[in-house]
């Protein structure tokens, strides 16, 4: 979001009706409830409270990125011994990485600022390495959870947290559902506050944990922190009892309780509804008031393991949730109806859906690499490969890793099995990125100094911390605040004691020789670190992209060795050619180039560089779009449509504009959600968007409810679950677009006849998206999302709305003139289509 939004949205009048990503929400209330301090380290899906949310605000609250999470929290609570209230953003792993921190921090009760942990929750998980449930943790540690429901409570939540946490000098816990966290909804502003610090004793003296003071702290939160919680949380307006007949109970708390409200809402059901507002402490006795009234059955719906079942259980209450040994650990709404017995209609297409894993960029600096690698696997030279978490693990999927455990780990497994197995000290090697060697792994590496354990490690620095979308590093130029960077990754390697070889990540010669030497370095019992260093192509400027190669067709023997990068494609008979991913690499070394062994490919020269896709488009101004008032009663109720494609299409910014359309169309009065898929599903991977308006609830569409489906990917239509999410009389905007993965071969990927024979029966418009964007002047194709968007203008039910409305949304969500003009030329251009 641009940073003059984020500046006005924290300064805006309260009450203000806007519709916000969960994240970012959070983030703009941090600054309106006068929160001081945020800090962090970017973990999907918590990244976009600082990346987007709070870094165009600088100058109104103080937030920077700490190398890991650890140090994010000890940082925030050094924040709070000043006096400042400090927020840290986690995701669940980064929670147990910052164990010791936390847990040591939990009980300390002296005066002090603020300290609140936003811990975003992945049960899914979508990028995440496991569902482990921290709200054992957060119960024995005696600090109090807030579960956040709508987007309006994730906006609210600072300002409560805040006021908890000095009342009652405790750590506090905002445990936010990913499902929130990275969908859209409609909010109104908070109260604008500022905070004067908490004047804290000079003396610091009991900021401390020997066992002494900890064994005090402790039994200090059991005989007075915790029953003062407890009635806090009995009285809370933020518990909802919503009474129904008394024949069928439900209670939940967090995000499943739009899943819940939908499911009643769609059903007209009968049920009384309890949703908590906090989870740690429960309110017990109103949950037993609650449970005494029903006179039939109660049901427990939470995400994670099953930790309100179990006091259930524990207070002698019977209810209906998960058996005990449950592969569930994430509701939807059709989930919920099932489970409490209301019939809901599923279909199969009978076809599997295009495998699409998660894949590096085209000109990611990591592809040379992984090829190498994995070629060396295949002949027996390396017999394991130890790897870690980033976009290197993205090399999995290349055949170029094999383990991945967790953040930092990967040489710590090489280490303990080349200790077992020391024949194999120069037979695997393992895999880090520089952002996780700076953020745990370097403890490894002293490690294998420390205790003379041979072998190779390699590090791949691309410069930044990619994963998350390129948020500044140690390894980076210059850090969050703009100051050039002083630290070297090389230097810290090489004082740590290991021998460290640097090679170019766009050399594969290079790469092929630093291989040599270090594993003859390991032979001989030496421990070398090799660096390959390779700018991340999200960080290369657009001017620097595009294809920058000619291909001979009476050379080219159609091997097929170029055909290792999305940005590269074959059909049939033909030679190669490059496709709208193609980023030249950013300018350096092709690495298809560097892959024909038959030098069939040879560099254009500069000055013949006309269809370079950085260079910059042309197209006409965009007239003066006029403001129109919509007639609410020529709108639909409740709208709602799903947009499926593959990662890199613009699913994301299609439900962005519907948001924004239906926010201008009047929906603000009933409410407005978006959902949307993040994590690894953006790395070319299958990518679904909802969005809903009207009288709605989740951002998770029920079965049926869709009046559109929108697929920008043809095969993306075969994807479990998305046809039945189609009304009986939805339509289908199919667009002609095949993105073929480089794990398959194009004779693999299904036949159009056979997925037209799936969706027969449907309602379908079949429009080239993509042809029609390349063809009025785009070479990347990116705007084939918006031509999409215009086809949709002109059908029902969306065409109820004057396409003016759908211009200024469009206009508004567009983040610069240049883009402005192409989306208006593709808009136009889908209009024509349909």
């Amino acid at each position: 979001m641009k940073g003059n939004l984020i500046n006005q949205l924290c300064k805006d009048d309260p009450g203000k009706s806007v519709v916000l990503q969960g994240n970012i929400a959070f983030a703009v209330g941090c600054v309106r409830a006068g929160i001081h301090c945020v800090d962090g380290y970017p973990g999907t899906p918590s990244t976009e409270v600082i990346d987007r949310g709070l870094s165009p605000v600088q100058d109104l609250i103080k937030v920077g990125w700490s190398v890991n999470e650890a140090v994010a929290v000890a940082t925030a609570f050094g924040n709070t011994m000043a006096g400042e209230d400090a927020v840290v953003t986690l995701k669940i792993p980064g929670l147990y990485q910052a164990g010791d921190v936390f847990t040591s921090a939990a009980l300390i009760r002296e005066t002090r600022g603020a300290l609140i942990y936003y811990v975003a929750s992945d049960f899914t998980p979508s990028s995440t390495q496991h569902v482990i449930d921290p709200r054992y943790l957060f119960k024995s540690s005696m600090v109090p959870v807030l579960e956040p429901r709508n987007h309006q409570e994730m906006h609210e939540a600072p300002a409560i947290a805040v006021e908890i946490g000095r009342k009652y000098k405790t750590p506090v816990v905002i445990l936010a559902s990913g499902a929130l966290c990275h969908s859209e909804g409609l909010l109104s502003l908070a109260e604008i506050k500022t905070r004067k610090p908490v004047e804290v004793p000079e003396n610091l003296r009991n900021f401390n944990v020997l066992p002494v003071i900890a064994r005090k702290n402790y039994d200090h939160a059991v005989e007075v922190r915790m029953p003062e919680l407890s009635k806090l949380v009995e009285e809370s307006p933020l518990n909802e009892w919503t009474k129904g007949s008394g024949k069928k109970g439900v209670i939940t708390y967090g995000a499943n309780t739009i899943y819940v409200k939908e499911v009643r809402e769609l059903y007209g059901a009968d049920f009384d509804l309890l949703t908590l507002g906090y989870s740690n402490p429960l309110p017990l006795n109103l949950i037993r008031d609650f449970c005494d009234s029903i006179d039939g059955d109660i049901y427990v719906f939470e995400d994670g393991y099953q930790y309100l079942q179990e006091e259930l259980e524990r207070m002698g209450k019977k209810a209906i949730g998960k058996e005990r040994y449950s592969k569930l650990t994430e509701w939807s709404p059709s989930l919920v109806a099932e489970a409490m017995g209301y019939e809901v209609k599923y279909n199969k297409t009978g076809m599997e859906p295009v495998l699409r894993p998660p894949m590096i960029c085209p000109g990611c600096p990591y592809r040379l690499f992984a090829l190498q690698v994995a070629a060396m696997k295949k002949s027996g030279r390396l017999k394991a490969v130890f790897g870690d978490i980033g976009c290197n693990a993205l090399l999995y999927f290349m055949d170029a890793m094999d383990t991945g455990l967790a953040m930092g780990a990967s040489d710590a497994n090489r280490q303990g099995y080349v200790i077992s197995k020391p024949e194999m000290a120069a037979k695997c090697v393992s895999i880090i990125g520089d952002s996780t060697e700076c953020h745990s792994g370097m403890d490894a590496t002293r490690n294998a100094v420390f205790r003379n354990i041979p072998g190779v490690k390699i590090v791949l620095d691309n410069f930044t911390t990619a994963m998350t979308g390129g948020q500044p590093s140690p390894t980076t130029s210059k850090n969050y605040a703009g100051e050039e960077t002083k630290y070297s990754l090389v230097d810290a390697l090489k004082g740590n004691g290991t021998k460290v070889i640097t090679v170019d990540a766009f050399d594969k010669k290079g790469i092929r020789n630093a291989f040599r030497e270090a594993l003859k370095d390991a032979e001989n019992n030496e421990f070398v670190t090799m660096v390959v260093e390779g700018s991340c192509i999200k960080k290369v400027p657009n001017a620097k992209k595009g294809n920058r190669i000619t291909i001979d067709p009476d050379v080219c023997q159609r091997c097929d060795k170029c055909q290792m990068c999305p940005g590269t494609e074959r059909f049939g008979e033909d030679t190669p050619n490059f496709n709208n991913l193609c980023s030249g690499c950013g300018g350096v070394n092709p690495a298809c180039l560097q892959m024909c062994p038959f030098k069939a490919m040879s560099l254009t020269e500069e000055a013949d560089m006309g269809k370079n896709k950085g260079a910059k488009v042309s197209f006409s101004e965009p007239p003066v779009i006029e403001e129109v008032k919509v007639d609410k009663a020529t709108i639909p109720e409740r709208l709602s449509l799903a947009v499926r494609g593959v990662g890199g299409q613009g699913t994301l910014f299609f439900g962005r504009v519907m948001t924004e359309m239906a926010f201008l169309a009047g929906y603000e009065k009933d409410n407005i959600v978006k959902g949307e898929t993040h994590g690894m599903a953006q790395m070319g991977g299958p990518v679904i968007s909802t969005f809903s308006c009207g009288s709605v609830h989740s951002p998770v569409l029920y079965p049926g409810s869709a009046d559109a489906l929108i697929v920008m990917e043809t095969s993306e239509v075969l994807r479990p679950g998305f046809l039945e999410l189609l009304r009986p009389d939805g339509m289908i905007l199919l667009s002609n677009t095949q993105i073929v993965p480089t794990i398959i071969k194009a004779e693999e990927y299904p036949a159009m006849d056979a997925i037209e024979n799936v969706i027969k029966d449907y309602n379908i418009i079949k429009i080239d998206a993509l042809k029609t964007a390349l063809e009025i002047g785009d070479p990347t194709g990116r705007i084939a999302n918006v031509v999409l968007m215009g086809a949709l203008s002109k059908l029902a039910p969306f065409d109820n709305f004057p396409v003016n409305v759908w211009l200024q949304a469009l206009a508004k969500v567009s983040p610069n003139p240049q883009i402005w003009a192409g989306n208006y030329a593709a808009f136009q251009a889908g209009r024509e289509l349909a």
